[in-house]
């Protein structure tokens, strides 16, 4: 049986901190970062070791050295090992990558909490990713050592990830894209070791998230830079969709008379208005960057700055009075973005009431 996210959180949190969860998976689908983020939450130390890279069992228990006041041999902690006295999270990233003089290693801090002699703090968790399937060159695993872990198979699902990229500013037209075209979220296909070609996973599409957001278009010069990190095919069908989608013009709602324009976002779907929400951000940091005002680029006189901001203002107002609070909620996020500081100097000085709002919204979902 597979596990999603939620379920996931609700194993984490009832799991005595004694037990061990491996998690299973293929590569890219976010069991790193899920458990990073899960901890990070709770405020918890985590050590993550990527056994992986671990030549030999003193990258693990720390080197030898003589006793002087014993004259017997001692290890040398590791850098990672707590001496505070507070519990951790140790994160055993890719366990059946290692080496198998690693993995006898493992066998007593999984089952003591101990290494070369030395306990863990107290309440200690001990964590691990492995993935599966006849593509990965992998050590097979100890069953004694898999008997220490409970063992969940993690397979996050699409809804999962396209809740998490809206939370974390992954880029609107990505968003878009796979919530209309899930299958190229996760791609099935196995390349053998002689074909590189790319395939796209949820770890290759937050690198395009990165790339593209700077640009509001896309153009052919982005289709081969995007092509080696998801590969040709999903790139061809990806770049399809971008110019298949023509979206209201942003700088026509916020230029114009929002009263006419307003009628241009009737039957736009939820990620149509995330990438709105964006796309805005996005050209008012255009604007009103202090590098365009002084080279005099794309320059609005005071009449025109309070036409925008009134209008910001309206779009707003019109997210609630058509009962999404949601796209509210994800316009306000935005606002605590550190990508965008003048355009939000600009909300401030010609919107203060859109501003203000924003803040008190943005007070809202953090305390909730």
């Amino acid at each position: 049986m597979t596990v999603n996210a939620k379920e996931l959180e609700f194993i984490l949190d009832n799991t005595p901190s004694e037990q061990n969860i491996m998690l299973v998976g293929k590569h890219g689908i976010g069991k790193s970062r899920i458990l990073e983020e899960y901890f990070a939450d709770k405020n918890a130390k985590v050590v993550t070791l990527f056994l992986g890279q671990m030549s030999d069992p003193g990258d693990l228990i720390g080197l030898p050295e003589k006793n002087e006041n014993t004259g017997k041999t001692d290890f040398m902690l590791p850098y990672w090992f707590p001496t505070d006295g507070q519990p951790v999270v140790l994160f055993l990233d890719e366990l059946n990558r290692a080496r198998p003089e690693v993995l006898q290693t493992i066998m007593d801090l999984t089952l003591n909490r101990k290494l070369a002699g030395k306990s863990l703090p107290a309440g200690s968790r001990i964590i691990s990713a492995v993935n599966n399937g006849n593509e990965y060159q992998l050590t097979d695993l100890d069953p004694a050592l898999v008997s220490r872990f409970n063992i969940y198979e993690f397979a996050p699902t699409v809804e999962d990830w396209l809740d998490w990229a809206r939370k974390n500013q992954i880029d609107a037209r990505i968003i878009s894209f796979i919530d209309e075209n899930p299958e190229f979220l996760d791609s099935d296909e196995v390349y053998s070791s002689e074909n590189l070609e790319r395939s796209p996973d949820r770890r290759s599409w937050e690198r395009v998230s990165k790339i593209i957001c700077k640009f509001e278009t896309l153009s052919s010069l982005h289709q081969p830079l995007v092509s080696g990190i998801i590969g040709n095919r999903a790139t061809s069908i990806f770049f399809d969709f971008v110019k298949s989608h023509h979206l209201p013009s942003v700088e026509k709602l916020l230029t114009g008379d929002f009263a006419e324009n307003k009628k241009l976002l009737e039957d736009l779907t939820f990620s149509d208005f995330t990438q709105i929400n964006e796309a805005i951000f996005r050209w008012g940091e255009k604007f009103s960057s202090q590098a365009n005002i002084d080279n005099h680029t794309n320059v609005m006189n005071a009449e025109e700055k309070a036409a925008v901001g009134k209008n910001l203002t309206a779009y707003f107002d019109w997210l609630a009075d058509n009962n999404k609070k949601e796209l509210q909620a994800h316009f306000a996020s935005l606002v605590s973005a550190s990508d965008y500081p003048d355009f939000l100097n600009f909300i401030l000085e010609y919107a203060p009431t859109l501003y203000k709002k924003l803040l008190e919204l943005s007070d809202d979902l953090s305390s909730s």
